[in-house]
């Protein structure tokens, strides 16, 4: 098993599903979690699952935008913990999709970028400014598919992932001297997140249709879960990756490689 132990990692948006579910992993791994986000109830309720399974969480209400509430929330994990060892983005965006460029408003196109990248950068020069002291750390950010391969009615969803996967390296890039690295997991989108689930929940006949698309889309027919992205992201801040840095891992099962929507099993039956 992949430890974490003796690291200290601080989540932003640990109330939305990844960003729990990712806090989860790393306090199963062993690391000490300090959770945040802007609603408190849920940020509490994950940071309660954590301790009440024998983990170490604390929760603490911090707006990622907000680079003074940063500095001084990460200001108070140095002084409590002495380190921090691993800096996680999952703060939402305000991402509007299924709209065609040509009819999306400048606004809904522009929030997300705005959105995503501030607090991508707030929170990653925050975490930076401690490690380079520590000489060591790992910044962690997740972005999605269409961060490699044009995929339509995504709005500025698309942009938004390029650009904070063009951070990461750029971060990366500046800070491997320190002996820091950044590093960036593409997820194709995770049927068992809560997005997924409440939109299953709300039109279950559309997302039939929409999630056997994006299977179609990949090499292998089958959708990354959650528990997918968390190990890969446990796996990526942990000492076994030490040497990697300054990429991003896709996890798209495929999808940016190539679609795959035109290959069915009865075409390749047809040779066995």
């Amino acid at each position: 098993m992949i430890s974490l132990h003796n690291k200290n990692a601080v989540i932003y948006g640990a109330g939305g599903s990844l960003g729990g579910a990712m806090a989860k992993a790393f306090a199963a791994a062993g690391a000490k979690v300090f959770l945040s986000g802007i609603r408190p109830g849920r940020v509490q309720m994950v940071t309660d699952e954590i301790n009440d399974l024998g983990g170490y969480a604390e929760a603490a209400v911090v707006d990622a935008l907000d680079e003074k509430a940063v500095d001084h929330h990460i200001a108070s994990v140095v002084k409590k913990a002495g380190t921090v060892d691993i800096s996680f983005n999952a703060a939402w965006n305000g991402v509007v999709q299924g709209i065609p460029l040509t009819d999306i408003s400048v606004k809904d196109f522009v929030t997300p970028i705005h959105m995503a990248i501030q607090s991508r950068f707030v929170t990653a020069v925050a975490a930076a400014k401690v490690m380079m002291k520590q000489k060591s750390g790992v910044i962690l950010n997740l972005t999605a598919t269409p961060g490699g391969i044009g995929y339509p009615y995504t709005g500025g969803f698309a942009p938004t992932c390029a650009a904070i996967e063009s951070l990461s390296r750029n971060l990366a890039v500046e800070l491997g001297i320190y002996g820091i690295r950044s590093v960036n997991i593409r997820s194709g989108g995770s049927p068992d997140s809560k997005v997924f689930r409440d939109a299953i929940a709300s039109q279950p006949e559309v997302m039939e249709t929409v999630l056997a698309t994006m299977k179609a889309d990949t090499m292998l027919k089958e959708m990354a879960n959650m528990e997918d992205i968390t190990n890969a992201g446990v796996f990526l801040v942990s000492d076994m990756a030490a040497k990697i840095t300054g990429v991003t891992l896709d996890l798209t099962v495929g999808t940016t490689g190539g679609l795959n929507y035109r290959i069915s099993m009865p075409a390749f039956d047809e040779y066995m």
